[in-house]
């Protein structure tokens, strides 16, 4: 991926999701090592042109236990993947194009799933496995007849019957060769829409019908197991042996349809059930961590629990010691450990009590209860005596090493 990842990103700038239509395109890829994408012009039926991504490439297909490698070509509309791609099946020189149901005598590919397209269930990679399987049942491609007889043997995968100008509509081997170079996916070399001459299908939201297959087309009967109309020696008619044979070939595709249909219920069903293991390991996991840390609270819960009845029985004799008491002497309830702390808790109470005399001394003169000499006198005396207190505080607490 990041071989490519900055030039797909440069080709998907006028794409409006370009992340999704990103790893759509990616996924792809790394799939299927035979198809490379490109940024070119699509002309569409009204004339307009408009610059799209289209991946082109060959993809495997196996028809009666041999791979072959078909050539497709597929146009993301820059509304990816709200939109359904435009697929086409696009011949090399040596190929022609066997008309049928899922492919016109243009190229244009339809199926139920491009029909059906779901931005939320749909992508490229299960497009490609769609069409990987209806090829299988349905080749798209057969090759060209011989138009001489040349010196090499014919080939058992393409004979040419003398009888008929037309080829048997088998698709071509993997053991061919390399394919010649693709011809340029501009609008001259591109297949054109049904009905349409020299123009491409415009995006739509819907499809035409399907067209049911021709009996009466030279690969018909070949494809379905059957035989030609004539018979080895040349008369018209059908033995027991063609009938058998066609009934058992078409036995085998129904069972080859339906066991490829269970295989992908059933991969459609692990992968679920993967997902809901792995998001259940999740929640376990988170559950587990939730468990774990109720587990850590509830033993410090204990914890202050247990300190907190300490404490309460403590509380309980305290109350039953002083309820014992009937007079509290103030200056045996408050001791001191050292004559420092003593002298400091004197000089403190001593200086609380000044500064309430001074207060009330205030109040008296206030009230005219003392004149303004005795006033003054009084507060010069608490004031020089209060001034001497905080100094002994201050060289007190220095002593002690208290803040302050």
């Amino acid at each position: 991926m990041v071989a490519y990842d900055g030039q797909l990103s440069k080709c998907l700038a006028g794409y409006q999701h370009q992340n999704q239509t990103k790893k759509d395109v990616v996924d792809v890829l790394e799939q299927y090592r035979g198809l490379t994408f490109k940024l070119e012009n699509f002309v569409f039926n009204d004339g307009t042109t408009k610059e799209l991504l289209n991946i082109s490439g060959t993809i495997p297909v196996v028809y009666k236990n041999n791979t072959y490698h078909i050539p497709i070509c597929i146009w993301l509309m820059d509304t990816h993947p709200y939109n359904a791609p435009l697929a086409y099946v696009q011949p090399t020189s040596d190929m022609q194009i066997k008309v049928s149901m899922f492919v016109d005598h243009n190229g244009k590919i339809y199926l139920p799933y491009l029909h059906e397209w779901n931005p939320s269930s749909s992508d490229l990679l299960g497009l490609i496995q769609v069409m990987i399987v209806t090829f299988g049942d349905m080749p798209p491609v057969y090759a060209k007849p011989k138009e001489q007889v040349t010196p090499y043997p014919q080939q058992p995968f393409m004979p040419t019957p003398a009888t008929s100008g037309q080829g048997y509509p088998l698709p071509y081997p993997a053991s061919a060769g390399a394919f010649p170079p693709y011809p340029t996916s501009n609008f001259g070399g591109f297949p054109a829409y049904p009905g349409a001459s020299g123009t491409a299908n415009p995006p739509s939201t819907g499809y035409p019908p399907y067209p049911m297959p021709n009996p009466s087309h030279s690969g018909y009967n070949s494809f379905y197991g059957g035989q030609s109309n004539s018979s080895q020696d040349g008369t018209m008619t059908i033995t027991e042996e063609h009938i058998k044979a066609s009934l058992i070939s078409a036995v085998e595709d129904k069972l080859r349809r339906r066991i490829q249909e269970r295989v992908n219920q059933h991969q459609a069903e692990m992968d679920t059930l993967n997902r809901t293991k792995h998001e259940l390991n999740e929640g376990r996991a988170k559950i587990n961590e939730i468990i774990s840390k109720l587990e850590r609270e509830e033993n410090e819960l204990k914890q202050n629990i247990a300190i907190l009845e300490e404490k309460d029985k403590a509380l309980e004799k305290s109350l039953e010691t002083l309820e014992k008491v009937d007079t509290i002497d103030v200056d045996e309830a408050v001791t001191t450990t050292a004559p420092l702390y003593r002298q400091l808790l004197n000089a403190y109470a001593e200086e609380a009590a000044i500064e309430d005399s001074i207060y009330y001394i205030g109040e008296a003169l206030r009230n005219g209860v003392l004149d303004l000499e005795v006033f003054l006198k009084h507060v010069r005396q608490l004031s020089r005596r209060q001034f001497m207190l905080r100094a002994l505080m201050q060289k007190c607490r220095q002593k002690a090493g208290l803040a302050g």
